[in-house]
């Protein structure tokens, strides 16, 4: 059982706040900080350790995280209604703190399928993707097609069509269609698809010749392209695309893992129902088998931009250059303008699931969110579903939502998702595996089945943040050579496709 001085978590000396490692009843001393709460706090909320007066500024990570909005008092439970969101001058301080990198001599491996162009994949599928909401059916029934019907072909991990909601009712050029066909040509190129078809309707407005122009794309033996108006109906249609994987299983086959270097993975990190341990636990942990990846040559994608608000000036310090720093800002000051000019703030974060686990304002939410991504150098920064040429931790500029940034990251080049979560999020992603944390033990119990490591142990004193980042870069390479995760098992990642989509649908 936890002695009261274990009860709450100190993240460092000069915060005004610490954690609850479990619900605080009103009274309790916590000899550790000399102060008795003089409310319940509920497991994963902020305790005051010092008095702060209305106006002033809240720290917690020796980060501002909001502004009291009435006087608080020590001992006191802080949270939405005594503080709030505030703007404040941050200094970004570009590349102060880049530090050479110190990679592995001896460099990790994963079992992997080496494709002809060199590309490592961590799964063997064979895509059916959209140019148009309007095909989705086609390309679901030829993927249906093969559901429980690969039994002669162990070595593919299944047909899968990823459709969407968008494609038409816009704009046929312009930034909302350059991101669609940047991310189904990221698709479609994947390592982890072995073949892929691209299936259109034929009138739409993100016509599929241009989508390939546009994106370099050329149909090959591994590529098919083609549009239901021009099969001669959803049948013909059908009937072709099945007949195309057809020929393309025996090959997909013969697929096999070898030995490769874990330079060649690049992990997708997202956190979803976050909750006040997330900082604490999953997401440290995950920048610590983070760390470990780039120093073994890997890269990391860091993304949901409005989940780093407030905490980008952290990232801009590490910077390889001021150039990479000032790439971050742009995406930012975008964001700004966007939400501003759609009715909507940047404090719209976190959601009602986030402030019921502890999380109060965006700015705490930033401050955890960006420990996903360790503590190596920032070397680039990309626009969503841009190509991802770098090796090491990088950037990308998604939306929050996580299905939205997941799909830009795998379009990107992910071929693994690592996925924290405090209140159970639920989610997979073809083609690539996705790995969920769960920040604290009683979750990692009750939702077993879907949560693939604990890092509550960190909450629960029984592990230290860099033991469990060893212990999840293991899974990782495990993961990468074919051990299915709890996502996997459930089938999930199908309807998980979800691009980004922009502007008004006509």
């Amino acid at each position: 059982m936890l002695q009261a001085a274990d009860l709450t978590i100190r993240l460092h000396p000069e915060d005004d706040v610490v954690i609850a490692r479990l619900e605080i009843p009103t009274g309790t001393l916590l000899t550790k900080e000399n102060v008795r709460a003089i409310v319940t706090i509920p497991a994963g909320h902020k305790i005051a350790v010092r008095a702060v007066a209305k106006g002033q500024p809240v720290r917690r990570y020796n980060q501002i995280i909001g502004f009291a909005t009435r006087d608080i008092a020590t001992g006191d439970h802080v949270h939405v209604h005594n503080i709030a969101m505030g703007d404040f001058q941050r200094d970004y301080a570009f590349a102060c703190l880049k530090k050479e990198t110190e990679f592995f001599s001896e460099k990790a491996t994963f079992m992997g399928i080496v494709r002809a162009d060199g590309r490592v994949a961590t799964r063997n599928y064979i895509g059916i993707l959209t140019s148009v909401n309007c095909s989705a059916t086609v390309a679901r029934m030829i993927a249906k097609h093969f559901e429980n019907n690969l039994s002669e072909y162990a070595n593919v991990d299944g047909v899968v069509a990823l459709t969407h909601k968008t494609g038409c009712g816009m704009a046929s050029e312009g930034e909302a269609t350059d991101i669609l066909r940047r991310t189904i040509a990221g698709y479609a190129r994947h390592p982890n698809f072995f073949s892929s078809q691209l299936v259109g309707l034929g009138c739409e407005a993100n016509q599929i010749n241009n989508l390939l122009s546009a994106q370099q794309l050329k149909r090959s033996d591994r590529f098919g392209a083609f549009t239901i108006q021009e099969k001669g109906g959803t049948r013909k249609a059908v009937e072709s695309g099945i007949a195309r994987v057809k020929e393309m299983l025996p090959e997909a086959n013969r697929a096999k893992r070898e030995t490769v270097p874990a330079s060649h993975l690049m992990l997708g990190l997202q956190c979803g129902g976050s909750d006040g341990y997330s900082g604490i636990s999953a997401n440290p942990a995950l920048g610590a088998a983070v760390d470990l990846l780039v120093r073994h040559g890997g890269t990391a994608i860091l993304s949901e931009t409005p989940e780093i608000y407030g905490a980008e000036h952290l990232l801009t310090r590490r910077a390889v250059s001021k150039e990479v720093g000032e790439k971050l800002i742009r995406r930012i000051k975008w964001w700004e303008e966007y939400t501003a000019r759609n009715g909507n703030e940047m404090n719209n974060n976190p959601s009602p699931g986030n402030k019921a686990g502890g999380l109060t304002t965006i700015l705490e939410k930033s401050l955890g969110a960006v420990a996903k991504g360790g503590t190596t150098n920032l070397v680039d920064v990309y626009e969503y579903a841009q190509p991802v040429a770098a090796k090491g931790f990088v950037y990308m500029d998604t939306p929050g939502y996580d299905p939205v940034s997941a799909t830009g990251q795998v379009a990107g080049g992910a071929n693994m998702i690592c996925f924290t979560t405090g209140r159970g999020s639920a989610y997979g992603c073809k083609p690539a595996p996705s790995l969920k944390l769960a920040t604290n033990t009683p979750l990692f119990v009750h939702q077993e089945d879907d949560m693939d490591i604990n890092c509550g142990t960190i909450i629960d004193g029984t592990e230290t943040i860099p033991q469990a980042g060893e212990r999840f870069f293991q899974l990782i390479l495990q993961t990468a050579s074919g051990r299915k995760s709890k996502s996997e098992e459930f089938g999930y990642g199908d309807d998980e496709f979800a691009p980004w989509t922009l502007g008004a649908t006509m």
